[in-house]
């Protein structure tokens, strides 16, 4: 006559562990979704357009590992041979991404001796986009991306008139040991920032040659 009765109770246990497992889980994950949204998006509550509007967001999470926080800011300074202007992405963890944009007195062969010369045991690699030029240097650890666009910045002295100048762009990444993506991983997004740079400050610095810039330049080879 008892059997009923302790058939219901076993039945009744089974429920209450499926319930307190299904419990269970959904707070996990919450749990898990809380930390990830805190502790993990910093990057992605950065402004669309980081670096003063010139870099997209994504390519700074590209390169820099997830963190709780993060914050952005830019630069200009000066005009004409003087024209400077910089940015900097830093992460609650102290990674940082960093850009430079220059007027220099280069050609095109003087600025990519100056990289061959500071070589070592790194690699370089090159594309271009018509007078774009682009480079990366990288070992294992390490990554610089780097610009070189002919400009000639408007009110510039007559007697400069024989020397070529251009705007020159150089961007790095620090990431504290442990980070995500290092040496070749970061060769091209490296470049793609510092292109992305040299178009946005390319009219900031008043240049007098026109020019058109493609989308995006061409991809490294493998």
């Amino acid at each position: 006559m008892d059997e009923a009765p302790v058939k219901r109770a076993g039945l009744y246990t089974a429920k209450g562990f499926v319930l307190s497992l299904a419990i269970f889980c959904a707070l996990g994950l919450a749990c898990w979704f809380g930390y990830v949204q805190i502790f993990t998006k910093g990057l992605e509550r950065l402004p669309a357009k980081v670096c003063g509007g010139a870099v997209d967001r994504e390519l700074a999470v590209r390169v820099l590992p997830s963190a709780r926080s993060a914050e952005d800011g830019a630069r200009r300074r000066g005009s004409g041979e003087r024209f400077t202007f910089s940015c900097r992405v830093v992460t609650s963890d102290e990674a940082s991404l960093q850009g430079r944009v220059q007027v220099r007195p280069f050609s095109a062969t003087e600025w990519l001796a100056n990289y061959e010369k500071s070589t070592g045991d790194q690699t370089i690699i090159r594309t271009s986009a018509g007078e774009v030029e682009a480079l990366a240097q990288y070992d294992k650890e390490y990554a610089t991306g780097a610009i070189y666009v002919r400009c000639t910045p408007r009110g510039a002295p007559s007697y400069n008139d024989s020397e070529e100048s251009a705007i020159v762009v150089e961007s790095e990444v620090y990431v504290p040991e442990g980070g995500e993506a290092t040496g070749a991983e970061l060769a091209q997004p490296m470049t793609d920032i510092a292109y992305q740079l040299a178009r946005h400050a390319y009219g900031m610095a008043g240049c007098e040659e026109a020019r058109e810039f493609p989308a995006e330049l061409p991809r490294f080879r493998s």
